[in-house]
């Protein structure tokens, strides 16, 4: 089981903690949402509990609930910037079978 950083995702998310002050690393996580059933969660994790499970990209800790690892095994996070305004991170999951129309929401 894995959840990635890219290089970029990674620089990005150090640069958001050193800003912030603190922090462990990344928390990821999904929720019931949307027409497809799953959204992602995104936040700063601060700590880790039993109830979660911590993996390491490029010197950056992403920390997953056990109940969403099984909808983003294998997923890849990357952050894009194409210019100022339109910039932010990209899931490659390789267990989406389906997603909404939108973007939002997807199912696994």
């Amino acid at each position: 089981m894995a959840v990635e950083l890219t290089e970029s995702a990674a620089r990005h998310i150090a640069n958001m903690l050193v800003k912030r002050g603190q922090g462990l690393g990344l928390r990821l996580g999904t929720k019931k949402s949307g027409c497809s059933g799953f959204s992602y969660v995104v936040d700063y994790a601060d700590a880790a509990s039993d109830n979660d499970v911590v993996f390491e990209s490029h010197g950056v800790k992403v920390v997953v609930d056990k109940q969403s690892l099984q909808q983003i095994d294998g997923l890849e996070v990357d952050y894009l910037k194409t210019n100022a305004i339109n910039q932010g991170f990209e899931f490659r999951n390789p267990n989406v079978k389906d997603a909404c129309g939108c973007g939002e929401s997807f199912s696994v």
